[in-house]
């Protein structure tokens, strides 16, 4: 399984990425191991994700929502956590 996920950070910023492992990549960037953005804004919450069967759909998906504006990206949020709380 292939995941696009978005992140909540220390300073309220999002960051949104793709992985094939949502729980280890969660962790690295919680440990400081992730993406660079990331590193000095930990601790950082999933706040959202999304599943896709191939890594091209989860990328493709990952560069839609970099495209949103920040207050498209709190409505996705909002409305997928309305659905289905993450917690």
């Amino acid at each position: 399984m292939n995941y696009t996920y978005i992140l909540r950070c220390r300073d309220g910023s999002l960051y949104c990425g793709w992985t094939n492992r949502l729980d280890e990549r969660v962790k690295a960037h919680n440990q400081g191991k992730g993406a660079r953005y990331t590193r000095s804004r930990c601790p950082v919450e999933l706040v959202y994700y999304e599943e896709f069967s191939t890594k091209k759909e989860a990328m493709s998906r990952e560069y839609a929502i970099k495209q949103l504006t920040r207050a498209q990206k709190l409505q996705l949020i909002d409305a997928a956590a309305a659905e289905n709380p993450l917690s």
